[in-house]
């Protein structure tokens, strides 16, 4: 049997920093032919917007590296794609990341690598990098069982954004992740990760090794079927927590989109977990994209093209009992509002 491909899985909460990590990571010589399977939160993502397309279900980056997007249940999408490389259809990858969805719960993923045969005898698993927000990262840890789990099964942690907390607090939420995992390397990133060798090329990973809680999760995803099998809505998850996208027909002027993201973000941001997209901003002719978590709005950046015919503003929001209707209306609102004080041309 040929060598087992490695596996990383890259992993963190809502925001904190795993596409960014990610494309650090492709970026360097060492990792071109990677294999990339990403596992988006509902049913539109955005990500698969900033490749070239390969045909349906996979893309090719300038890295040379494949870019899947996962669309049922994980370990067809493994299968799938190690089909296709022995196919010859897709580049002989020698290594597969796979980037989770920040509401994942990282256990059954694990166990789907170390417990489904066929991908066993195919692959290995490698190692298990978090990202962490300096800035929310505390509150994630309290509120959200999986940002817990994300950091207690990690092999490395990177904690993100330390450039926009206080010390004091950075230094609280490394203490406390020292608590939740203290054998996992700790590295601090102000959009400057450490080289990607230190992340991904060392494999790390040994249920062995994790304390006597993560062993007992593994054993329960084993016993209860790691794939989560079961039909469900894929925009949903638990009672509270939903995924929609906002689209705008019309060209939207910047200093409303600004001020609007801002003011709901200042009001409702704990519940804002997610807010992403392309904006077709008036007066410019390619898009813009647009990234938010919580409270924090990041700065936009542009693409150099629109990635397909559909010229329309797309947000993807991922919320806490904030219901699309309500997005909606607020947005409407507030165009509405500033329309009627916009000064009339003579």
């Amino acid at each position: 049997m040929s060598e087992a491909i490695p596996v990383n899985v890259l992993t963190g909460f809502l925001g904190s920093g795993k596409t960014t990590l990610l494309r650090h990571i492709l970026a360097d010589p060492a990792f071109a032919g990677c294999a990339v399977l990403i596992n988006e939160f509902g049913e539109v993502g955005l990500d698969h917007h900033l490749l070239q397309a390969v045909d349906e279900d996979v893309v090719l980056m300038q890295s040379g590296c494949i870019c899947c997007t996962i669309r049922g249940d994980l370990g067809r999408a493994i299968r799938g794609l190690y089909d296709r490389r022995e196919a010859g259809t897709i580049p002989a990858f020698g290594r597969l990341i796979v980037e989770t969805t920040g509401l994942a719960d990282p256990i059954p993923v694990l166990a789907t690598v170390m417990s489904e045969p066929v991908i066993r005898h195919h692959f290995r698993l490698g190692n298990v990098i978090a990202t962490v927000d300096a800035v929310n990262g505390l509150a994630q840890l309290d509120r959200q069982p999986e940002a817990a789990k994300q950091a207690a099964v990690a092999d490395r942690i990177l904690v993100t954004k330390t450039d926009l907390a206080a010390p004091e607090a950075v230094a609280a939420l490394e203490s406390r992740l020292r608590a939740i995992n203290p054998a996992a390397p700790l590295w601090r990133s102000a959009n400057a990760p450490p080289p990607a060798e230190e992340l991904v090329g060392q494999d790390a990973f040994d249920p062995a090794t994790k304390p006597a809680e993560i062993r007992r999760w593994f054993d329960l995803a084993r016993w209860t079927g790691a794939g989560h099998h079961h039909e469900h809505d894929v925009n949903r998850h638990g009672p509270e927590i939903g995924a929609f996208v906002l689209e705008v027909e019309d060209r939207v002027d910047w200093t409303v989109f600004g001020l609007w993201l801002t003011l709901l973000l200042h009001s409702r941001g704990d519940d804002v977990l997610r807010v992403k997209g392309l904006l077709r901003v008036a007066g410019v002719d390619t898009p813009v994209v647009v990234q938010g978590a919580q409270h924090i709005v990041h700065a936009p950046s542009h693409l150099d093209a629109w990635p397909d015919g559909d010229r329309r503003s797309r947000l993807v929001f991922i919320t806490r009992g904030i219901a699309r209707a309500e997005i909606e209306r607020s947005f409407a609102a507030f165009q509405a509002a500033f329309a009627e004080t916009a000064p009339v041309a003579a």
